[in-house]
């Protein structure tokens, strides 16, 4: 047996491992995560200090981000939640859209939210209003949270300008409006499928336990005085309109340009949710007369259920850092390469192949596109904005145990792992098949 095959079995039987492990015999997480991925450093060949770096490594890399954001956004949240910001969009929501069609609402609020900003960005901002709007309609969370995510989810993966999309942009020598303007014919119809549509189906056949943590400390409380509509929608978009800025400024500004460099830094994720925050803390609490010790306990408050999730999270970054250094992904591009698939349908395998092998979006489409981009050359009708659609769509696929956004969307949800596969990870999959197959439809027309 070659050694890439002997990758991709290890591959395969540390993620089986990981769902027996957490589903089978109960162990938590963070445990399963950390053994099972040292267990896959040194079963690929990989000593064991290696291993051990390469998982130090990987949890470094994704909480030196996700940890800010989820503590920022978790913050922001229960603001809106205790100044009752998130109960007015919500019944105003409600209101417009009607209790039978506020999931569509949803959807498309994520889709507008999530084209300037990281997918986990935009869930800590928008959970909130899933938590109200549940409460409000007695609808179930899956109703509205499976909308949410898939909206966020099909921008994060194929729409510039977010950072693996702009990659694959530059790999294929793709023009940046043409690739939105087809990503959002693209995206639309294929977050309707994975949200709305396919959350009114799954949401009657999975129960969720009745008492969730997180919804406790983030859901909009009945409060006689809130914020009016408009300053608390202008509040949560504070993040979305300084990172839109940012981009806008490195597109039509000069690179030498002060205001440029000024946006730019305001515009990075942690800085942009940081100044929401900090003017929360005027918008929404002077309406309630909020004390500053009252805010703090609220700040307080909200952290402790953040912590098993940040913690999940970085386990979770630290096995697809193992994964990608023992060689998995080389080893699953190069089967793909192997094939003589048409250059959109290729770009798609690569990316998918690699995401579920590393549980990241971003390194897969990444990583195809540095893989395809050469081959596309030789194939000369090939439509490039088209090969990043197909690119992420892949990356998008079949999102497991290994993906930190998994972990993320379990435990604010408060499903079991089998639950989250059947939720989530449809999803994931279905975004996936879908955008591939309205990208094939695309190029028809094209």
């Amino acid at each position: 047996m070659t050694r890439d095959a002997l990758l991709l079995l290890y591959a395969l039987a540390a993620v089986g491992a990981l769902i027996l492990l957490i589903a089978r015999f109960k162990l938590h997480p963070f445990i399963a995560l950390v053994s099972v991925s040292l267990g896959m450093g040194v079963a690929a060949g990989m000593p064991l200090g290696a291993a051990v770096k390469a998982f130090q490594d990987g949890v470094g890399g994704v909480l030196g981000f996700i940890a800010v954001v989820v503590g920022l956004g978790t913050m922001l949240g229960k603001m809106m939640a205790e100044s009752g910001a998130a109960t007015r969009i919500a019944t105003t929501l409600i209101d417009l859209f009607g209790e039978r069609q506020v999931h569509w609402a949803i959807m498309f609020v994520a889709f507008i939210v999530g084209i300037p900003v990281f997918f986990q960005v935009g869930f800590v901002l928008l959970i909130p209003l899933v938590f109200t709007i549940a409460r409000s309609t007695g609808l179930s969370l899956l109703k509205i949270g499976i909308p949410l995510v898939a909206g966020l989810s099909v921008v994060h993966g194929m729409l510039p300008p977010h950072p693996a999309a702009m990659l694959a942009v530059a790999a294929y020598k793709a023009d940046v409006g043409l690739t939105i303007l087809y990503g959002l014919l693209v995206g639309l119809p294929t977050a309707a499928l994975a949200g709305p549509i396919f959350a009114t189906w799954i949401a009657p056949r999975v129960a969720l336990p009745a008492d969730n943590p997180l919804a406790a400390q983030l859901q909009g409380r009945s409060v006689p005085e809130m914020p009016g509509f408009a300053i608390s929608v202008f509040t949560v978009l504070i993040p979305v309109i300084l990172m839109l800025l940012a981009s806008a400024a490195d597109i039509a500004l000069d690179a030498e340009s002060s205001l440029r460099a000024a946006l730019h830094s305001i515009g990075q994720p942690i800085v942009a949710l940081l100044l929401a925050l900090l003017f929360s803390f005027w918008s929404l609490g002077r309406v309630r007369h909020f004390t500053r010790e009252e805010v703090m306990k609220f700040c307080n408050d909200c952290l402790g259920p953040t912590a098993t999730i940040v913690l999940v999270i970085g386990a979770g970054g630290g096995f697809n850092q193992v994964l990608v250094q023992s060689g998995v992904g080389g080893a699953i591009a190069g089967v793909a390469v192997g094939s003589n698939a048409s250059p959109l349908v290729l770009a798609w395998i690569v990316a998918a192949l690699i995401r579920v092998a590393t549980g990241s979006a971003t390194v897969a489409m990444t990583t195809a596109a540095g893989i395809v981009a050469p081959i596309a050359l030789l194939t000369p009708d090939t439509n490039p904005e088209l090969l990043v659609l197909a690119t992420g769509a892949g990356s998008l696929v079949l999102s497991h145990v290994n993906d930190a956004g998994f972990w993320l969307i379990k435990e604010f949800l408060n499903m079991t792992v089998p639950q989250t596969l059947r939720t989530w990870t449809v999803a994931e999959t279905i975004i996936g098949v879908a955008g591939l197959g309205f990208t094939m439809l695309l190029s028809l027309v094209l």
